[in-house]
């Protein structure tokens, strides 16, 4: 890795050599530590001291991931109610509107039909108007007819009465 580095561009090279330095430097380190932890384990009270710590560590790690399941299986319960308390009330909800759909459909039929006995009834008055104004003028042609007549008959009678009383 250290010659195919050397072989970038400078700028690549160097960034690259420093984390290569830096790694070299890591791995060391652990080397070492693995050194003395190898050693200290040949030492048996190290050892149980170790393990005690370990074990301490473990189950304090252990409650400490139980509580945080927990608190994140409550939370995801409390999600599920509320989810189930929102759907509840969207179907609460939809039942409402489709009622009221319905109402307004049965409103609006109502509305249709008073509409159409409406165009009737006008149509209806209209008929009797027309008959009405007929009735009105054969009344009032019937008048004069009669008037007529009754002039006619009155100057007949006249004439026959001027006429025999005449002679």
């Amino acid at each position: 890795m250290d010659l195919e580095a050397r072989s970038l561009q400078p700028n690549v090279k160097a960034v690259l050599l420093a984390k290569l330095r830096e790694y070299k430097s890591d791995l060391n380190n652990l080397k070492s530590e693995h050194k003395r932890l190898a050693s200290a384990n040949s030492n048996q009270a190290a050892r149980d001291d170790l393990l005690e710590s370990g074990m301490a560590d473990a189950m304090s790690v252990s409650a400490n991931q139980r509580g945080r399941l927990m608190m994140s299986t409550e939370r995801l319960n409390e999600s599920s109610d509320r989810i189930k308390e929102s759907r509840r009330t969207m179907l609460e909800t939809e039942e409402l509107g489709v009622s009221i759909l319905q109402d307004l459909h049965q409103q609006r039929q109502s509305l249709l039909h008073a509409n159409d006995t409406l165009h009737g009834v006008d149509d209806n008055i209209s008929k009797s108007k027309k008959i009405l104004t007929n009735m009105s003028r054969r009344m009032s042609r019937n008048k004069w007819i009669i008037s007529s007549i009754i002039v006619v008959l009155v100057v007949a009678i006249a004439l026959i009465l001027y006429s025999k009383l005449s002679k």
